[in-house]
């Protein structure tokens, strides 16, 4: 009863994703399919943002989308049109209720609701134990990340992207619904990469996210009394309503987390570095990264070799070495890099699709002499 041919620990983004890829791909349909959570996933915990061209594979659950961005920074204020681009929010509520409906529908994927608490492996299979029972799967992918994994070595920087965010309701209107605060630099950045960043839901409700780059996380009641400053110099307000309130910590480092994986255990998602090293943007990564694991699994290649390292993987590696060496200046770079291009170059760039010409036109629009230096380093 408790043995499956394949076994997937956390049904957050990349385990949802991946049951589903697995659901829709006649290969897995003779396979028994195991998806463990410890939470039943009925509560909106947090929010996924990303940039795309036309409709795309989450149009049926996207909450809001924005054809205008605001960025802001000591010397550089923008408000621009990003078309082809679109900027699209998903609720995770929305997310699990739509991959976990299809998973129900399904004869060979179970969800089930418990806690791991230990895996073994062995030359055959791999003993998951949870709070409750023991369960046996061929093969396991492993969405559980934590901190320990990477801060183990020393090769590569850590840093977080923390935040906190509160979705507030006001009583008159005060935002622009059509237009997303991107990163907004004009607030005291405290020796750190600091930025507000505002998603308006309508004119008079909004989600703003204290977000910083760094290697530490503050004192909870830091991020709010910035949020609450932010409001009241940003908008003039002072009487609102908090309706929501989320906060997380995204990996920002370019460790190659394969030294993690064995024979019969793949790390997924954040756990397996799939995070984007220098925005911490996670979903779209993943999705892109989804269909690459299929293919491996279906050919029964070992996972190990499903390679993360690119041209876009060395860049990401100069940029956090620089914000780890002078973070308290981070608002330097985005704000050269916006001064210089239109967010439609940054888009394409960050999404790894730019040629080598255009590469050069963007990373001539960063500051010299900090990537320099980061380069001679790395190189002697």
């Amino acid at each position: 009863m408790n043995e499956y041919d394949y076994i997937i620990i956390g049904a957050g983004a990349s385990g949802l994703l991946l049951a589903d890829a697995m659901l829709n791909d006649s290969f897995f349909d003779s396979k028994k399919i195991l998806l463990l959570d410890k939470e039943q996933k009925n509560t909106n915990d947090r929010t996924w943002c990303f940039w795309e061209e036309g409709n795309g594979q989450f149009e049926a659950i996207v909450h809001k989308k924005w054809d205008s961005i605001h960025f802001q920074g000591d010397d550089v204020l923008k408000r621009t049109n990003i078309s082809p681009y679109s900027y699209k929010m998903l609720r995770s509520i929305d997310f699990y209720n739509y991959y976990l409906a299809k998973i129900k529908d399904s004869s060979n994927i179970t969800f089930i609701t418990d806690e791991v608490v230990n895996i073994d492996e062995d030359n055959t299979e791999v003993s998951v134990k949870t709070a409750a029972e023991i369960y046996k799967g061929k093969y396991v992918f492993n969405s559980l990340f934590n901190y320990k994994m990477a801060t183990q070595q020393k090769k590569y920087p850590v840093l977080q992207q923390h935040f906190v965010g509160w979705v507030i309701k006001t009583e008159k209107p005060i935002f622009n619904a059509s237009e997303v605060t991107y990163m907004d630099f004009s607030i005291p950045q405290k020796g750190n990469t600091r930025f507000m960043y505002v998603l308006p839901y309508s004119n008079n409700t909004a989600l703003i996210e204290y977000t910083l780059f760094s290697d530490k996380l503050l004192p909870k009641e830091e991020y709010e009394v910035a949020i609450k400053e932010y409001i009241l110099n940003r908008f003039q307000c002072e009487t609102y309503e908090i309706v929501e309130k989320e906060a997380g910590s995204i990996p920002m480092t370019a460790y190659d987390f394969r030294e993690h994986h064995t024979n019969r255990i793949r790390y997924i998602g954040t756990a397996g570095g799939w995070a984007k090293p220098s925005t911490g943007y996670t979903l779209m990564s993943t999705a892109k990264k989804i269909p690459k694991l299929i293919q491996l699994i279906k050919q029964g290649t070992p996972l190990k070799k499903m390679k993360l390292k690119n041209k876009f993987w060395f860049y990401d590696m100069l940029f956090l070495d620089v914000l780890q060496h002078d973070n308290g200046n981070g608002h330097v770079i985005f704000e050269s890099i916006f001064k210089s291009l239109k967010p439609q170059m940054v888009f394409k760039f960050l999404d790894e699709k730019t040629n080598l010409k255009e590469d050069l036109i963007y990373i001539n629009s960063c500051p010299k002499a900090p990537f320099i230096k980061a380069l001679l380093k790395r190189l002697f």
